[in-house]
This record gives structure tokens, sequence and C-alpha cells, in this order.
């Protein structure tokens, strides 16, 4: 009897789990580039012009579709888990950017009202990639958040980790494309 009931808790779990998982996922939230493509490799203008880098540090354009129902704003965020700190790498950190928006445009031209914090650079604004040579290849995440709020009521002073907790707070759902680079 008890292995029965068991059993049909089972069964009506699965069920359940079949039923809404569809829902849950037919959103479709998705970020891409024209010029970063998902698993490939960073081009030489999305790279750090220091550190020994010879790159362009311009930010690439990105696009995003089917953003979750609700969504009041977006943020923008670029990681590099590999860096080799203990606590991964900071590259690009913005939000505010209104629920109207679509993308973000090549080279930093952003929509009024947002807002660029700081990176693990020590500053505003974006900072391509530049890993240690000889360390591998290097994960860089980009993800676009969609919140449940219009502003984070958050400066330009902010650090990555302040906003990442805020993110975390009123985040509705996000989507990613990972590109890889080493020297």
């Amino acid at each position: 009897m008890h292995r029965t009931r068991f059993s049909l808790s089972l069964a009506l779990a699965f069920a359940l789990a079949l039923t809404f998982a569809p829902a849950c996922m037919a959103d479709g939230f998705t970020l891409t580039s024209p010029t970063v493509k998902d698993g490939g490799t960073l081009p030489p203008k999305h790279l750090l012009n220091g550190f020994g880098c010879t790159g362009e540090n311009i930010s690439p354009a990105l696009q995003w579709q089917n953003p979750p129902a609700g969504t009041r704003s977006f943020a923008v965020t670029v990681y590099d888990p590999d860096a080799p700190t203990g606590s991964g790498w900071w590259h690009w950190v913005v939000f505010d950017i209104p629920k109207t928006a679509t993308g973000l445009a090549e080279g930093g031209r952003l929509p009024e009202g947002t807002v660029q914090s700081r990176t693990d650079f020590g500053a505003p604004g974006y900072g391509g990639a530049c890993p240690p040579e000889h360390h591998g290849e290097h994960r860089y995440i980009f993800t676009v958040h969609a919140l449940n709020v219009e502003k984070l009521d958050l400066g330009a002073d902010s650090s990555a980790a302040m906003v990442g907790f805020f993110l975390n707070a009123h985040s509705l759902g996000s989507a990613t494309l990972t590109a890889r680079y080493g020297r």
C-alpha cells in the first residue's frame, strides 16, 4: 500500500512536470550578436587594448528576443569565470536599460537613462578580453537579464558584486552567449 501511494505520487509529480515545463520553457528568451558567436572565438575588435593585448576594446552589438512577461528593464553583464582571481573578472556591467530596448549597439552607444557601472578594471564601461598569456582559453559569458523593476537605484560607482546582488533579486530570467579567447 505504501509503495502504491509513492508510485502514484511520483507519477502525478512527473505528469505535472510534463504539463507545466513546456510553458516555462516556451518563452525562448535569447541573446545573439552579429560578431560574437555562441561557442566561438571572441573577435579582435572586442579585445582589450592594454595589458599586452592589442584589440580595439569595442563592445559588441547584442540583440535579444522574447523576454519574459512582466519585464520592466534589462541589464547586460560580461563575465570571465576563468580569470585567476578566485572570483572571476567582470568586463562589463550595464543596467537600467529600458524595457523597449531589443539590444545594444556596437561601441557602447546606450539608450538614454542606461547606467554602466564599475568593472574589475576599476572604471565603468566595456573592458575587452585580455587573459594572462599561457593561461589557456577563457570563457566570456555575455548575459542579458530581464528585470521586474524599471531602475535598480544604483550608480556608476557601484561594484559588479553589488549590481549582481540586485540583478539576482529582481530577475525574471536571463539569456546568455559564451565566447572564448586565450593567448
